[in-house]
Parts: structure tokens; sequence; C-alpha cells
């Protein structure tokens, strides 16, 4: 029962929550541990909330989730968690949010709201639009990074801004990339997600190709620009390069080779040449900048 109810809030997709840190990193305040613990504190807020976003996703999408051949098996699809409880744990958790705001600043509660707001949306209205669902996905983590910034009061690189939304974009294109190819089979897509019948391999794969070359062309011209060289006092984070650019076509490759993708947390904490070259690039950025 205890490991249904992890399930039920994704302890494992709080992974994504880690976009909150990218300020942090980039602001030359990791090693502050002010700036680390208020930052630390606005992971566990916004973790807390994707939790909520989830289980009122989970609730509402129960019939069509017992015909998909993976989230199906999920606590409340299941019935391993009663509705009942299922409402009254994401209760217990937004009581629990909400003791939490006078912490942070107003801003950063902003971004909290405005995170509610749009996946309440999301699950609602926009994941039935084509191209709307993805871009809601993808203004998802962008405010993962913006409340990074808002929540330490610090200004963020415009170009990062737009890393952040071109490999945003690339993560939720290849996640329906992969779901268009585990229902190739089926006879009528909408019988799991109504959006997928407007998307095909062909169009996603073209998506892919240009969200992929967005994030690659951004962040090199972040490392190369002016004033992250006059921040830093170095041309080095130029070499961090080759570590994205391996990232994302490795990422590419397990989806389009390996098939994977539907889960982009498994994807990136089983691959092993993910995790070397996360780290890698995590221990080469920290030391460049520090």
């Amino acid at each position: 029962m205890v490991k249904s109810y992890f399930k039920l809030l994704r302890t494992s997709q709080w992974i994504k929550n880690t976009f909150i840190f990218v300020p942090l990193i980039f602001s030359k305040h990791l090693f502050d541990y002010n700036f680390f613990k208020i930052v630390l504190l606005g992971f566990i807020a916004f973790s807390l909330l994707t939790s909520i976003v989830y289980i009122f996703n989970d609730l509402i999408d129960i019939e069509s989730d017992k015909l998909h051949p993976v989230k199906k098996f999920r606590p409340i699809t299941s019935g391993k968690i009663s509705k009942k409880n299922a409402t009254i744990t994401a209760i217990i958790i937004a009581l629990i949010l909400s003791a939490m705001l006078p912490l942070f600043n107003i801003e950063f509660d902003l971004v909290l709201l405005s995170y509610l707001i749009l996946n309440l949306f999301y699950s609602l209205i926009f994941k039935y639009i084509v191209l709307l669902d993805i871009f809601s996905i993808a203004t998802g983590f962008m405010l993962r990074v913006i409340a990074g910034a808002y929540i330490i009061d610090i200004y963020i690189s415009s170009w990062l801004i737009l890393t952040t939304m071109f490999i945003s974009l690339f993560l939720a294109i290849m996640k329906r990339q992969s779901e268009l190819k585990l229902l190739e089979q089926e006879q009528d897509k909408n019988s799991t997600r109504h959006v997928l019948s407007s998307y095909s391999l062909e169009f996603t794969n073209q998506m892919a190709t240009i969200t992929a070359s967005g994030v690659i062309i951004c962040y090199a011209l972040y490392s190369v620009a002016q004033r992250t060289i006059s921040i830093f006092k170095t041309e080095d984070l130029i070499y961090t390069t080759p570590f994205v650019v391996f990232g994302i076509f490795r990422y590419m490759y397990l989806v389009y080779i390996g098939k994977k993708g539907e889960n982009t947390t498994e994807i990136m904490l089983s691959d092993i040449p993910m995790i070397i070259n996360f780290f890698l690039y995590l221990i080469i950025t920290i030391l460049i900048i520090y």
C-alpha cells in the first residue's frame, strides 16, 4: 500500500523539478547555504504541487487510462487506491503546501499558482488540442526554471530560457512520438489519448529534429554570449556543449532505436550512458563556473 501511494504521488517524477536548481547553479550561488536552502524548500514545494496535479489528472482520466497498456496499472485506475482516499491525500498535501507558502517571496508563490492553473487547464482542455498540449508541458518546465530565478531574486539569461523552452518541447514531442509507436498497432488512437489522432510519426519526427537543433544552438550561443563570458570570467563553458549534444542524441537513440521515451524519468534514471553524461556535464560545469 505504501508503494502504491508513492506511485500515486509520482515521486519518481520529482526529478523534473530539479530544473528549479538551474538558476542557482548558473548564478554562482550553489555553495551559498542560504540560497541553497531556500531553493531546496522550493523544490519540495514544487514537488508537492506536481503530486497534487498528478492525482487530479489521474482522477479525471480513470476511464481512458483503463484502456492504456501501461497506465491501467496506476493506483487509482487499478483500484489499489480508492478515489476517496486519493482525494483526501491531495487535500492533505495541499494543506502542507499552503503552510509552506509564507516561506517564499510573492513571485515564487505566483509561479506556483500559475503552474497549478496551467495544469488544471491542461488536464481539462489543453491536452485534447493538438500542439497546445506539448506547449503546455513545455511551459511547465519553463515555469520551474523561472521559479528557481524568482525564489533567489536573480536575473536569468534569455538564452537559458530559450534552451529550457526547446528542451522542454523536445521532451514533450518525444513523449508523443513514443506514445504513437506504442499504439501504432491499435485500431483507434482515441481510445487512450484523443490528441494522438492529430499526430503522426512523420510529424513528430520533424518537430523533434527542429527542437533538438534549437536546444543545441541556444545552449551553444548561451555558452559564448558576451554576458555569460563577462559573468563567469571565462570562455570555457563552450566545452560543456558536447555533453548537451550527446544527451540529446542519446535520448533520440533510446526513443527511436530502444523503443523507450513515454516515461522521461525512467530513461534518465535507468540508462547508464545518460547518467554518466549528466554527471560529467554537471561536474565540469560546476568546475568551470566556480
